[in-house]
Parts: structure tokens; sequence; C-alpha cells
């Protein structure tokens, strides 16, 4: 067999499989990053959630891959989303990003973060919508319209509800409330007709481009049109598995009313005044899937759908209800897990991978396929060998923490948490308990289980420069009386 006809077949080979476009295809592909706030993993309902309703994500699910296990590294502060999107822009983990926050300035003006790498190699880079980063986004993106702050303005009148069935004075509809509708259009809709006017103008340059539409929603006030919010009567909402009236531990790790997000339903919770944040949490989600769709529609209009890559994330996940908590400053999965979804050239059409990851990874993910090396201080991984390759996951555990209240480890079959203020472990069987109903630390089944997670935590905290350093865990075999303590108040 000739030289030529090998090279030929190989050719051919790549090109059914897909995989040609990704790696010899001269023309650079473009890339569409929709990032969410606050949305919890299974909020899809072509993932198989069986309430709500998300058309436009279900086609990405469809039309893509889905990573199940995604996961935000934590926080440094109540507001979790700053240390997502300051570890999302600058590839650093959460307590280096912690600690280099204040020179990101700096670095933007020294072109090190990654859309400025993507500039460099030939991309029109383009944000909107929320920020929240402390570095100008004027000065890493090279189009910048209606940066966003942290969250829309909330009012005295969204919080410590509903107390009652007829407590009907904040509605998510009622606009003189602003929040969302701040400036007389709803955020998310303006962030649709920001993303369509740009694709007007990208569809007749040569140039790929790197859209980061970041979207507000469904962070609250969770607020959207009344027509989305009749979509989910709230008799018919079910309450989540892990449903409580309160937290037995909230106050010792930073979850008491004195918290924002804490702070928005009542204490006790009661299981209308969680229907009722459930709703308007729906309602606010297939508003904004609404919206993606119509960017969707847009950038298939424009003749580039079939050398774009999509991407959709979120900063985190949100309780809402789950365990008796209303905020993401937890480490139960419905708060460090977000949804995940790839589709694009080369990308298998619904298959889901399982393998755990960082939804930072998503920066990497888009370097590599733009062929563009990470930074050396990128501490994230492309999600492509996963999918080219099957590969198994880049991390031996998942880590995330909050202040020095809360830590945890991940593995794809146990999760261990840890307060340390009260020296309380909880360890959960996440095969077995998907929903971490029951703790298996006092088991003595699970013994051996406990000791390897608790090893594991160490390393990470070692691997991630955790300011609280190593947990001494021999204080920790003796902890009923806080516990009791903690559970009575």
């Amino acid at each position: 067999m000739t030289s030529k006809l090998v090279v030929l077949i190989g050719t051919l080979l790549l090109t059914s499989t897909g995989l040609y476009s990704q790696t010899n295809n001269p023309e650079k592909p473009n890339f569409l990053f929709i990032f969410s706030d606050d949305q919890r993993y299974d909020l899809i309902g072509a993932l198989g959630h069986p309430e709500v309703k998300t058309p436009n994500l279900d086609r990405l699910v469809k039309e893509g891959a889905t990573f199940t296990h995604a996961y935000n590294m934590g926080a440094w502060n109540g507001a979790v989303c700053v240390a997502s999107r300051a570890m999302m822009i600058s590839g650093l983990s959460v307590w280096d990003a912690h600690q280099q926050e204040d020179d990101f300035q700096n670095r933007a003006d020294q072109k090190q973060f990654w859309p400025q790498l993507l500039e460099k190699a030939g991309y029109d880079t383009y944000m909107t919508g929320k920020w929240h980063v402390k570095a100008d986004a004027e000065s890493i993106f090279r189009h910048v319209v209606h940066v966003r702050p942290g969250m829309p303005n909330q009012t005295p009148e969204g919080y410590d509800r509903p107390k009652s069935r007829s407590d009907t004075t904040w509605q998510p509809w009622d606009k003189k409330f602003e929040g969302f509708w701040k400036g007389g259009k709803h955020w998310s809709e303006v962030l649709a007709d920001d993303a369509l006017a740009f694709m007007e103008q990208a569809k007749d340059s040569s140039n790929p481009f790197m859209m980061y539409l970041a979207f507000n929603a469904p962070h609250d006030p969770r607020q959207s049109p009344k027509e989305f919010v009749d979509m989910y009567p709230v008799e018919s909402i079910a309450l989540p598995p892990s449903h409580m009236d309160m937290y037995p531990y909230k106050d010792s790790i930073g979850l008491s009313e004195k918290l924002r997000d804490e702070a928005l339903a009542p204490f006790p919770r009661t299981a209308y005044a969680v229907r009722k944040n459930i709703q308007e949490y729906y309602a606010i989600i297939t508003h904004m899937d609404d919206q993606v769709g119509k960017i969707l529609d847009a950038l298939e209009a424009s003749g580039k759908m079939d050398n774009t890559y999509i991407i959709f994330t979120s900063d985190h996940g949100l309780a809402v209800g789950h365990h008796g908590l209303m905020g993401k400053q937890n480490m139960f999965d419905h708060s460090v897990r977000p949804p995940l979804l790839i589709s694009g050239p080369g990308i298998p059409k619904g298959k889901r991978f399982a393998q755990q990851v960082y939804l930072q990874d998503v920066s990497a993910t888009m370097l590599d396929l733009a062929g563009v090396k990470k930074p050396d201080h990128t501490v994230f991984n492309s999600l492509m060998p996963y999918i080219r390759e099957g590969a198994e996951s880049a991390y031996p555990a998942i880590y995330s923490c909050y202040l020095d209240l809360q830590r945890m480890v991940r593995t794809d079959k146990h999760k261990l948490i840890v307060y340390p203020k009260l020296n309380k472990l909880l360890l959960f069987d996440m095969e077995k308990d998907p929903h971490e109903l029951r703790d298996r630390s006092e088991d003595p089944a699970y013994e051996p289980v406990k000791k390897e997670m608790m090893d594991l935590l160490l390393q990470q905290q070692s691997e991630r420069n955790d300011p609280m350093g190593r947990i001494d865990f021999s204080s920790y075999q003796n902890n009923s009386k806080l516990v009791a303590k903690e559970i009575k108040r």
C-alpha cells in the first residue's frame, strides 16, 4: 500500500468520525459560551427532571454531550459566584484565586486571561451580562455591552416570604420591584438581544468568535413574566426528597438567617414557602431557556452553527428547599453541582459522561479546541480527552470549601463533609444515597471508607493551598455534646 493511499484512508476515517474538523481544519471553530447563575445540575428537562420545562437546553443535551458530574471548587465569601467566576476567568484554583484576586486587573493589562489568548489567536471576543470579577471586562474582551453586577437589586419585600398563601405582596412579574425589570426590559431578554446584535455583525466577518453570555438568571430575585410563572402551579410542585423544616447545623456552618440567601424564605421552612420559591425558580429558568432558544436560532440562521462549539454551564447550584436550605453556601450536591453541556463539531450526540470534572474546565476546553496552549498556571483541564478517548477523570477527588466553616471531598462513590467549628463529619454513600439523606460517619461498616476519605481531604487541602491548614481529625472522635447543642437550637 502506498503512503499516499494510507494518508487518504486516514483522512476519510477522520472525516467520517467527525474529528477531522477539530484537528486539521484550518478554519478555527467559534465558541458560544452560555453561563447561567445559580442553576442546579438537574434542572434541565432532557436530563430527566419531571417538572422543569427547558426545550432549548434540551436541544443542546440531544445535540451534544453532557457532563453529569461537574462541580464548583468552593468560595471564600457568601457570594459563591465571585469565587466561581474568578476561577473561570483566571484558571486558578479557589484559594490561589482568592490570594491573587487583587492582582487580576494587572493580569488583564498583561493579557494573561484565556479570552485574551483567544483574541491573540485571531478571535473576536464578546461579553455581555453578569461579570462580578475584580478586573474590568472591557480590558479582557474586545467587545463588551451591558456589564451587570452580581445580582439585580433585591428589595425588603423579597425576603422572608411567603409567610402564608395570602402573602402576595411580592410577585415575580411586578416591575415596581425592579430587579431583573430595572431599565424596563427583563435582563435575560436584553442579553438575548445583545447576542443577536453581535451575531449579525459576526456573520460577515472572516474572524472566528468567542461569545461569553452570562445570564444573571436564575439568581434571585427570581422574576419572570406571569405566563412563565403560570406554567408551574404551586400545588403541582414536588417537595425535594431532603425537605426539612430546619437544617440542624445551620448556625455553626454560616447558614443562619444572617446569611442573605437563607433569609429569602421564612424559618422554619414551610412546605408552601418552599413550593413557592421553587415555582419562581423553575419559571425564571424556563424564561431564560426561551432566550437561549432565540440565541440558538440566530446562530443557525447565521450559517455558522456547524463550526461552533456551544458550551452551557452555571457557576454552581442552589438548594431552594433541599435540606432546609435556600442558598448555595453548602457542600451538598444540589449546591456544588451545575449542569455542563457541550455540542459542536465532533461532539457525540446525546452522550453522557460521568467523569468528575470542575465547571471551570470549560475554559481549558475552549483553548484546546482553538489550538491555543493553556497557561502554566491553569489548574483546570480540557474536557476533550474524555470525549475523544474516554479518559478517566483528571481529578482523583473533588474538593470544595466554604470559608473556614465547611470542607468537602468527593469521589464517584462517596462524599465526606466536614464542619470544623463543630468537629462534625458527615459521610454519604453517593451510589446508594444520591440525595444525601443518611449520614454513614458512625457506621462501623464504613469505617475504612471514612479513613480513606479523610486522607483524600488532607491531600486535597495541601494541593489546593487551603489556608485553614490540615484538619486534625483526632479531635473529631468525641463531638456528641457539640452536635447535641447544635441540634437543640
